[in-house]
């Protein structure tokens, strides 16, 4: 693991250790912010910043940095009281991939955050398969049926387990190419 992960993955133990965790905005760009802010600060110059670049991966390119400020308006005016809404208010965060670096880390946290509060479940990443998941995601543009599917099956209402808290975060950070077992 890079040392860059490492001090990241530290941080993102520290946002619920300390419990900085409840001082977060739900469902809001600002606390998708405030969450890239306090897992990446001091790591990128970039932190909790929304980007004016425009950035793809593969042969997918996200939102055009020209219009994500009004994208990010839309996104989180998207209602978030069903599970399906939730999701499809996921999605449309993850084609705006509002920053530079570190949206899959950032915005799995601020999804759980929207979970755990409207609906008293998070998922339980752990059980949630890595190659499954990404491409859930990358096919969930055009349909979110098959995310739903994954992600529904992994809920759970141990919504204060911090072993599952942890163990999501590990996984999250395992999606992302590093290495399983934390630090």
């Amino acid at each position: 693991m890079k040392n860059i992960d490492k001090k990241s993955l530290e941080h993102a133990y520290r946002l619920f250790d300390s419990n900085d965790v409840q001082a977060i905005e739900i469902g809001t760009t600002a606390g998708l912010q405030q969450i890239h802010a306090y897992l990446f600060e001091g790591l990128y110059d970039f932190a909790g910043e929304i980007r004016t670049k425009n950035i793809s991966k593969g042969r997918f390119r996200f939102a055009n940095a020209l219009y994500l400020n009004e994208i990010l308006v839309k996104i989180e005016q998207m209602p978030e009281t069903n599970f399906r809404e939730i999701i499809e208010k996921y999605v449309e965060m993850n084609i705006a991939h509002p920053f530079l670096e570190g949206n899959g880390r950032s915005m799995r946290i601020w999804l759980d955050l929207i979970l755990k509060t409207r609906l008293s479940k998070v998922v339980n990443w752990q059980f949630v398969d890595k190659h499954l998941y990404l491409q859930a995601m990358e096919r969930s543009p055009i349909n979110d049926l098959e995310l739903r599917t994954l992600l529904e099956e992994n809920l759970t209402d141990e919504i204060n387990n911090r072993e599952i808290i942890f163990k999501g975060i590990e996984q999250s950070y395992y999606y992302e190419g590093y290495e399983k077992g934390g630090i």
